[in-house]
């Protein structure tokens, strides 16, 4: 009779948690609900402890870099030894055509890996291989691509040179844009290339033109992310591009960059040029979250529904 009453409704048959005790009144449900508001709450914590630590390094940054800019910042060579003023407009420069042979290098190489281990080595021993070795390099020191890089191409060229440095950064770069990309692409949904290869559409028109577009803004965030890394890393810089005291535009001699101007007036023992050093830190992070803005707002974003 009862189970008749369940069948027409007038009667809620119960569920196997409140079958076997563990239901909504049970002492056991109790205890995993103010576990689960206990981790949540551990969780809150955690990421507002990590915004403050961010929002005090970049407050302290700015109240330390404001002052020192001005025109002559981004417009002057640097001052001599010991003088105050002068600027790092050759650093900015050669910052800008380092980071820009790396991503000539590492983007389009990157994409490719990424569309490769996405769409055609999902199941094989090459994607697995590819995607090992991605891997790898991406928890690799920075400081071993550039030791290969002198390796390879400085002792031969006999000088350091831009296109050394770009090399080392392309080389730090390109794992991390094709595992993001490998990343973006499988979040598409597989009805998606069905659909564009039901109206006749060849597969790799599909990946291009349909599917690829579709993750653009999130391909363009992980390219900003790893540009990120690399404009601000000094350390292959030392045995690739080293430095250069002057505006140089010549990739085949070495090439000024900001983090290696900054590291060399923080490392001074002259109170002027540490103010130098905290208004390039602060210019530097500007460069870096200007790309991650742009991608953000200029490139259209599309909801992946499953």
């Amino acid at each position: 009779m009862e189970r008749l009453r369940v069948l027409a409704g007038y009667v809620r048959e119960p569920s196997r948690a409140e079958k076997v005790g563990i239901g909504k009144g049970s002492f056991s449900y109790f205890l995993r609900h103010r576990y689960s508001q206990m981790m949540i709450a551990l969780s809150l914590l955690a990421t507002l402890l990590l915004l403050a630590v961010l929002l005090i390094i970049m407050t302290y940054i700015f109240l330390r870099g404001v002052p020192g800019l001005n025109w002559q910042f981004f417009t002057r060579p640097p001052a001599p030894v010991g003088l105050p003023g002068g600027g790092v407009y050759h650093a900015i420069t050669g910052s800008l055509v380092l980071v820009g042979l790396a991503c000539l290098i590492a983007v389009p190489w990157g994409v490719a890996t990424g569309i490769f281990l996405a769409e055609f080595g999902r199941r094989g021993r090459a994607g697995d291989i590819v995607r090992f070795t991605a891997d790898v390099l991406s928890g690799m020191p920075s400081i071993t691509a550039g030791i290969f890089v002198y390796t390879l191409l400085v002792v031969k060229m006999r000088t350091f040179s831009a296109l050394a440095g770009g090399l080392a950064l392309a080389i730090v770069m390109l794992p991390v844009v094709a595992r993001n990309t490998e990343e973006m692409l499988r979040l598409v949904p597989l009805g998606q290339r069905e659909a564009a290869m039901a109206l006749g559409i060849p597969y790799w028109r599909t990946v291009l033109q349909v599917v690829l577009p579709s993750t653009a803004r999130g391909v363009a965030i992980g390219i900003t992310l790893a540009i990120a890394g690399i404009a601000g890393d000094p350390v292959p810089l030392f045995f690739t591009a080293l430095n250069n005291n002057y505006f140089s535009l010549d990739l085949t001699q070495p090439i000024s960059s900001l983090p290696m101007e900054i590291f060399r007036y923080a490392a001074a023992p002259f109170a002027a040029w540490h103010g130098l050093a905290w208004t390039g830190a602060l210019v530097l992070i500007v460069i870096i979250l200007l790309p991650m803005l742009l991608a953000r707002i200029l490139i259209p974003g599309y909801k992946i529904r499953r």
